[in-house]
């Protein structure tokens, strides 16, 4: 049994070798140097392409902004018109209650 634990474990030490070494082998390729123009021209590339993105992502937000102050507006416009009413339905009943209680019985 101990046999097999140790092929198991020498299994596992030759995969996790191998594997480092692909990764390293990866990251070195990813990383390897690059002449001053090649590197500026990434650069560029990058800044380019993250400013588009920006640009892109604020003007979204904008319009969803935009459209969320249209709605609260006109949720406001609604409720504002409900509440006059029911100011108006409440003066209405007050001065109906008032004129009953102000007759004399």
């Amino acid at each position: 049994m101990s046999d097999e634990r140790s092929c198991s474990t020498a299994g596992h030490v030759v995969f996790a070798f191998v594997l480092g070494g692909l990764v390293g082998a990866g990251i070195a390729l990813l990383t390897a140097p690059r002449s001053g123009r090649e590197t500026r021209e990434k650069i560029r590339e990058f800044t380019d392409d993250t400013r588009r993105k920006a640009t892109e992502y604020c003007e979204d937000v904008k319009e969803k902004v935009s459209s969320a102050v249209e709605h609260g507006k006109e949720y406001v416009t609604e409720k504002k018109s409900l509440i006059s009413s029911a100011i108006e339905a409440g003066k209405e009943a007050y001065g109906k209650e008032k004129e009953k209680h102000s007759k004399p019985s």
